[in-house]
């Protein structure tokens, strides 16, 4: 295999994985990944050779890909999130694009609210991979933030991804708010992106996904509302005065995370917001001074 070129070694990929009705793009980042190639090199490169080792390497991947669905960023260990590389594992959830969206709703909702007295308290609950909670510690550099997971596998994986990428986070372990609670402490702002897959949904779900991710962070009883509907019960324990709570959700979910918050604080002013897909993806709601 050493006279193989790259284009030759990707075409045959491509060509693998489209018989088994997996992404062509799969080919592009595993061989991009085994040959240690920026992007830009990495289509520079196509006429030279393919080392037999580096090949094997890759071709291995590719087979495991296709024939049982483990996803890409498992194999190659992270995945990109607001311009930064996060570690992912079996773990944490594999953070997805339209999380970049309630990262920067929260962003612009903090440059909303100008200067204040005292450091703007962020709490990200359900953390996973660290994703959202170490982008705001990175993006907003005199906020507190902290990150809360019941699961201490992943409190590993985002204490590792903030220490690799330099964000001061601080990381509690438990259910939902309940750590917050347990410490007395407040924050100005609540953010989640919590299980919200109905388990009768399952079936419908890619392989890559139902058989690779922690169902502690995709599955939530109550048709996908249990999670939401657990954490607007402890809001009001947690939340300072003027405080927001943003979540992200199921498409199909917006009117009735709405509607919940909504039905427990009266009083909060609660929106559903889309996503660049023009699907309901953020529930955001401001609550009274």
């Amino acid at each position: 295999m050493t006279c193989k070129k790259q284009f030759e070694v990707l075409n045959w990929a491509s060509l693998f994985l489209t018989e088994h009705h997996r992404e062509q793009m799969v080919a592009e980042l595993l061989l991009q990944y085994h040959t240690g190639q920026s992007r830009s090199a990495f289509f520079a490169n196509m006429q030279e050779p393919i080392s037999a080792d580096v090949f094997q390497q890759f071709k291995s991947d590719i087979e495991a890909h296709a024939k049982t669905g483990i996803p890409v960023q498992h194999l190659i260990g992270n995945t990109e999130f607001y311009g930064r590389m996060f570690r992912v594992n079996e773990h944490v959830l594999i953070p997805r694009p339209e999380t970049e969206e309630l990262v920067y709703h929260v962003i612009q909702q903090v440059k909303e609210m100008g200067s204040m007295e005292e450091p703007i308290t962020i709490v990200d609950v359900g953390t996973g991979s660290g994703a959202i909670a170490i982008t705001l510690a990175l993006e907003l550099p005199d906020a507190n933030i902290f990150a809360i997971d019941i699961s201490t596998e992943a409190i590993a994986v985002a204490k590792e991804n903030a220490a690799m990428l330099g964000a001061n986070v601080s990381f509690l372990t438990g259910d939902f708010l309940l750590p917050m609670i347990a410490k007395q402490r407040h924050a100005n702002i609540i953010v989640s992106n919590p299980p919200y897959i109905a388990r009768e949904e399952e079936d419908a779900l890619a392989d890559t996904v139902k058989n690779f991710e922690p169902a502690l962070a995709l599955f939530a009883a109550d048709h996908g509302l249990a999670a939401y509907r657990t954490i607007s019960s402890q809001i009001k324990d947690v939340l300072l005065p003027g405080g927001m709570v943003a979540f992200e959700i199921g498409y199909t979910q917006g009117a009735a995370v709405k509607a919940m918050l909504l039905q427990t604080y009266p009083q909060c002013e609660a929106k559903v917001i889309q996503d660049i897909n023009r699907k309901d993806r953020i529930v955001s709601a401001i609550f009274p001074t």
